[in-house]
């Protein structure tokens, strides 16, 4: 071997070990439990930056029903993908991983460890596992779904989904019809669950991972979900949603916060009777993320207030 091959292979080598030292710290947990000031705090400490996995928070116009950070809150720690589409934008959890992937190459050259944070699980898992390439689905079998939806609601799509793919349907967010559609859409086009088309095992990734559940106990969680929705409706979520009441038909406010909201607007219930569904639904969504993060066997479940305890997990375990 000549001296330049020697010296590629030295690099290569180093190349190598220099990704694997790299960490990725997945901050996670159900709304409501306090991800966005752990992860802020976690950055601090670590000097890096965040990388959303909260769909709800991708779009710009959608600032109050999402708790989406404040300017503040921004301005302490460098967030990415926060607000970096339009409603009006098409968005795929595809996207999400090429980019997210190509970001997190970047991030990690310049740190050893860098915050992925947010309760969107398929997200999470996108990033953190990857899924098989799903095949592009034809406009008009799009458009047959969103019928189905526009004129039986959610729970028609939940009901063909049931039909459809029993096991995707005991998994996903029931709550969400994007992930529905998607499923059905699939279905549809290829003839297979995608249930079965979903990646069965781990895609090697450069980096380790390393996975933090902020965890409350029950009782605390709910006291915490119905106060913050108290205070975004005190900080105008009624007025956002009167803004976007024209524009509910788009699939990024099918959301919880925002639907309950336009049935008010509709005329179809009372304005009180629209918050308390708020609260109700966003305790639902949260059940559902723990069940979906339950999933992770190597995930630690922590109060998101010790952080001393947190910090030392990570650093033993780096």
């Amino acid at each position: 071997m000549n001296f330049w091959m020697m010296r590629e292979a030295a690099a290569l080598m180093t190349s190598t070990k220099t990704n694997s030292d790299k960490t990725l710290v997945v901050v996670t947990g159900p709304t409501g439990s306090g991800k966005t000031s752990l992860s802020i705090a976690l950055a601090g400490h670590l000097q890096t930056e965040i990388v959303s996995a909260d769909a709800r928070q991708f779009y710009r116009e959608m600032q109050i029903g999402t708790a989406a950070p404040t300017p503040d809150e921004l301005a302490r720690v460098k967030h990415h993908f926060v607000g970096q589409l339009s409603i009006h934008d098409y968005y795929n959890v595809s996207l999400y991983e090429e980019q997210a992937l190509a970001l997190l190459d970047k991030l990690f050259q310049q740190h050893d460890f860098v915050l992925l944070t947010g309760g969107s699980g398929l997200y999470i898992d996108a990033v953190c596992r990857g899924f098989d390439d799903l095949p592009p689905v034809d406009a008009e079998i799009r458009q047959q779904v969103y019928r189905v939806y526009y004129e039986g609601g959610l729970d028609a799509l939940r009901l063909w989904l049931k039909q459809v793919d029993p096991e995707f349907y005991s998994q996903a967010d029931l709550a969400n019809p994007n992930r529905i559609k998607r499923a059905i859409e699939v279905f549809l086009t290829t003839g297979r669950k995608f249930s079965e088309l979903r990646t069965k095992k781990t895609n090697p990734r450069p980096f380790s991972v390393k996975t933090i559940v902020a965890d409350r106990p029950r009782h605390e969680l709910f006291d915490r979900i119905n106060t913050r929705v108290d205070q975004m409706v005190a900080d105008g979520l009624i007025e956002e949603a009167i803004s976007f009441f024209r524009m509910k038909h788009l699939n990024a406010l099918n959301t919880v916060g925002y639907k309950e909201l336009f049935d008010w607007l509709a005329g179809t219930c009372t304005l009180s009777h629209a918050i308390e569904k708020i609260k109700t639904n966003t305790r639902r969504y949260a059940k559902r993320q723990i069940t979906w993060f339950k999933r992770y066997p190597d995930a630690q479940w922590m109060h998101p207030e010790d952080l001393e305890g947190i910090i030392s997990l990570l650093v033993e375990k780096k």
